[in-house]
């Protein structure tokens, strides 16, 4: 499911701010957004950009130079869009009228839905800082088949995420403050990759030297032979020095695995873990397991509250991934369920 950074929602609730005369806080989906005030009323539908996008540059946008201006080899020129805060009040994201944009006339005539994605309408791109100035390597290409991105919802963007836990053993794990890396065997052979690109085994990559100096190539061929095994990935975060200003503030690398798909389909918490202490590999910590994950947590600010915290050498934890202990299929995402929350302190501290 590729993520809706740009769509058209509906402001369910718009409240004032205390002490302010030009802004107000508007509601959208679980997020809140400051806004000029009268600029909307509630239950009008509008263009919600979500934080983490890259806007074109454009006549619509160009009120946020000041504040958001960016240009930069990799991504080229733009806005992005953070965590910002006005007033004592959190603002995630941006709410423009339908009516800014040309592209959208059209829809406005014959009509839209809720939720219709204008990502790509509208030029929106993912902000994303060079995967090759943190974590370095020779790429190759992009990822393979079996490798799939490993971005999760934000509960903010799906609230309906919190009741599909109903009933379910679930598990709450850290959110590690690296960057993502995967390794993946099968019959099309070994693979190293990043987030987005698969790299060459030429001692360029500080993760491939990683791999193996430890000997993970070698462990997951014997695994995959002794279980029969077609195809094995493993996916985690790598943390270290010279990574995301290595908040989690570590002397030497490490990397934290969060998934383990086995022939394709990801397995659950015991059979991770079994897989991981086979292969000598350490998973994310796991914070929590329990039943009935809306019963304790009913809401998203619930959630946020429980995202907050530290990590063991003191860094503000980036927040936590909810999934339930046994994959199960997700209608809402398209895909297995899981979601993440992220700390509004951590994105409020870190500028992110």
């Amino acid at each position: 499911m590729s993520r809706k950074l740009a769509s058209i929602q509906k402001i369910w609730k718009i409240e004032p701010i205390e002490g302010a005369d030009r802004i107000e806080k508007a509601h959208v989906l679980g997020w809140s957004c400051v806004v000029n005030k009268g600029q909307f009323t509630e239950g009008d539908d509008a263009v919600y950009f979500e934080i983490d996008s890259f806007l074109p540059v454009r006549p619509e946008f160009e009120f946020l130079r000041s504040s958001s201006y960016k240009k930069t080899d990799f991504m080229g020129e733009g806005f992005r869009l953070r965590t910002q805060k006005f007033r004592g009040e959190i603002s995630q994201g941006l709410l423009l009228p339908i009516s800014s944009f040309p592209e959208l006339y059209d829809a406005q005539m014959h009509g839209y839905n809720i939720g219709d994605d204008v990502t790509e309408l509208l030029g929106v791109k993912k902000w994303e800082i060079e995967e090759m100035a943190t974590t370095g390597g020779t790429v190759i290409g992009t990822l393979p088949y079996d490798v799939p991105h490993t971005d999760e919802t934000r509960v903010q963007t799906e609230e309906g995420l919190i009741q599909a836990f109903a009933g379910l053993e679930y598990y709450i794990s850290t959110k590690m403050d690296g960057s993502s890396h995967s390794v993946s065997i099968g019959e099309n052979g070994f693979h190293v990759c990043g987030h987005n690109y698969e790299y060459k085994d030429d001692d360029s990559s500080s993760f491939y030297k990683l791999v193996k100096e430890r000997g993970y190539k070698e462990k997951m061929e014997r695994f995959v032979e002794n279980n029969n095994i077609n195809t094995l990935t493993i996916q985690g975060e790598l943390c270290a020095p010279g990574i995301q200003k290595n908040r989690l503030r570590l002397q030497k690398p490490e990397w934290y695995v969060f998934t383990v798909r086995v022939n394709g389909k990801r397995v659950g918490l015991k059979e991770m873990q079994n897989v991981c202490d086979a292969l000598g590999m350490t998973t994310v910590p796991i914070e929590e397991v329990g039943n009935d994950l809306p019963s304790k947590y009913p809401t998203v600010d619930a959630l946020l509250a429980r995202a907050d915290g530290e990590y063991p050498n003191g860094g503000k934890k980036e927040g936590i991934v909810i999934r339930p202990t046994e994959p199960v299929f997700c209608p809402l995402i398209s895909g297995p369920l899981s979601m993440k929350v992220v700390s509004n302190k951590y994105l409020l501290k870190n500028g992110d």
